[in-house]
């Protein structure tokens, strides 16, 4: 997968994380670990991300 597909795929994940976002500010609990959930995995995505572009600089 190319960082552009990792990008968009974390881009994706987030914009379907918005309803769940807006559920949790009228205070839905369930929706904040939702939101809590999709945040962790994003971010988990931009570390690799991260990681193997440094990686390819390094290489070069």
């Amino acid at each position: 997968m190319s960082v552009r597909e990792d990008i968009q795929n974390m881009i994706n994940e987030l914009i379907e994380a918005l309803d769940d976002a807006e559920k949790h500010d009228k205070g839905n609990g369930a929706a904040g670990t939702r939101v809590r959930k999709v945040m962790s995995k994003c971010k988990n995505l931009a570390q690799g991300v991260r990681v193997r572009v440094q990686s390819e600089k390094n290489s070069r």
